[in-house]
């Protein structure tokens, strides 16, 4: 007979302590838009003070209250705290948007912007996104950044300092099939490394939207919000506010630029050297691909009419790098772009960057593995005797890759024609079921018919599901999926 695990008193205590932990830490991220509110004389500085005392004390109350020695965490567990924690993560980035009532969002729509955020999709329910207050701004853009290499990976920088062990967190949160690759042995200095080459991006971006002509605290959102990739702005027109080709080419270089492995960004860093990349098979793939984007949806607005030659160039490059990349940023106008260009695009989406990027989607690597094994199995059938491998990059992709490729290339399908048949049943038409499932659960923000300005025409129930979508892929499916098979709970 099988048996099935149970909830048990130490196993509790873990996911307890540890998600007692990182509530804990998370609340400080309410210091710096409280900070921001003050040094504006807003009144919304209350809403980020109330949310950070409360979560200060409710996190280390737990935290202290379950400390014990000798603690060890295991796979089991740090799916559960992953799960649990992204939950918790969303509620509390609701809290300030949610308390102040002079921002006027019920409990589901901030729960939509925050869930948004913190997931890098970059969707708003928010109609006149340039009439909220500094602090609610600066906090969307802090959303982004934060929720872009993740938490739980900053979390596990300090997790040695509590004595418990943090692989199977950081394991969990990172997305792509190469989990175990790290910079360093240990994983406390990976953390720290990802992160502070995360950060030196963010300022170079900074800089250049400042340097393009954008004023200092819109270049400070944009640029936290363009190296996470996820797509909140200043303005309700995005990036077209300005009607700017230098911010525009900004806008699409540094999401190219933080569609790349960040790995090989440190590498780039500290070594000085320019090998990583010029090796790295996956990026070239991922640049070919976004390339030949742009060059069809270049021609395609130009023999619309819409823009001459260098204006669609200029427009193309940027959305598709917007869009291929999941960041979601946006021109004033692209609603009004040929119908079949915007399909287009939406498709794109689902492409991602690369692995161990900030990007959403199924990532380029995936793809390119998907596409090296179909060609494997027309060589196979010519020559059916033989012997052949499937190669990337140098590397023999083994059968446990590849398994993990296809099945998870399946699930991500699977769920999207999923999501967009319960909206088709809600009453929403075909695109706009697409464009909306395809923006929440590729983390890419970016609707079209009746989600083309905000996604707080969305129903009640289809936001709620929209968060879902949104979490899911954030976390890539099978980290959430898991906890709903009675084989993981199987003693």
């Amino acid at each position: 007979m099988q048996r099935y695990v149970t909830l048990n008193f130490p196993r509790l205590l873990v996911v307890t302590h540890l998600c007692g932990f990182l509530v804990f830490l998370y609340s400080f991220s309410m210091l710096p838009p409280m900070l921001v509110a003050l040094l504006n004389r807003e009144q919304s500085w209350f809403a980020f003070f109330t949310t950070f005392l409360t979560f200060f004390f409710l996190g280390m109350g737990a935290w202290l209250a379950t400390k014990r020695s000798g603690i060890q965490l295991r796979t089991r567990d740090g799916f559960v705290i992953i799960v649990l924690f992204w939950l918790l993560f969303s509620v509390i980035s609701a809290m300030p948007l949610w308390l102040d009532h002079t921002v006027g969002l019920s409990f589901v729509d901030a729960l939509f912007e925050g869930v948004s955020g913190i997931t890098t999709t970059g969707a708003t329910v928010i109609k006149d996104v340039g009439g909220l207050p500094n602090a609610y701004l600066y906090y969307r853009a802090q959303l982004n950044f934060i929720g872009g290499l993740g938490v739980i990976v900053l979390a596990v920088a300090v997790l040695p300092l509590l004595g418990i062990g943090g692989a199977k967190l950081y394991q969990s949160e990172m997305p792509g099939p190469f989990k175990e690759e790290r910079l360093t042995p240990r994983l406390a200095d990976t953390s720290r490394l990802l992160w502070l080459t995360y950060l030196l991006l963010g300022l170079a971006c900074c800089a250049a939207y400042m340097l393009a002509g954008m004023p200092a605290f819109d270049a400070l959102c944009h640029g936290l919000s363009t190296v996470s990739l996820g797509g909140f702005s200043t303005r309700s027109e995005s990036i077209g506010y300005w009607n700017s080709p230098a911010i525009e080419l900004v806008a699409g270089l540094f999401s190219l630029l933080s569609a790349v492995n960040f790995t090989a960004w440190f590498v780039v860093f500290t070594k000085r050297t320019l090998q990583p990349l010029r090796q790295n098979t996956e990026l070239h793939f991922f640049l070919l691909v976004t390339l030949i984007v742009v060059l069809i949806t270049a021609w395609q607005v130009w023999y619309a009419g819409m823009y001459d030659a260098s204006d669609s160039l200029i427009h193309s490059f940027f959305l598709t790098s917007s869009m291929i990349t999941d960041n979601g940023l946006a021109t004033g106008d692209y609603a009004s772009w040929p119908a079949h260009t915007i399909v287009l695009l939406l498709t794109v989406s689902f492409f991602g960057g690369c692995v161990g990027s900030t990007c959403g989607g199924i990532k380029a690597l995936r793809f390119l593995v998907m596409f090296k094994q179909s060609r494997h199995e027309m060589h196979q059938l010519a020559h059916p005797r033989a012997l052949l491998s499937i190669r990337v990059g140098g590397s023999i992709v083994t059968e446990r890759v590849l398994h993990s490729v296809w099945s998870f290339f399946f699930l991500y399908v699977l769920f999207t024609v999923f999501f967009i048949w319960v909206l088709n049943i809600m009453g929403y038409d075909l695109m706009t079921a697409f464009a909306t499932v395809a923006a929440c659960i590729n983390n890419m923000g970016l609707g079209f018919g009746e989600t083309a300005s905000t996604f707080g025409n969305l129903k009640e129930g289809a936001k709620y599901l929209m968060c879902a979508a949104m979490i899911m892929g954030r976390l890539e499916i099978y980290p959430v999926l898991i906890l709903f098979s009675r084989f993981f709970w199987r003693r």
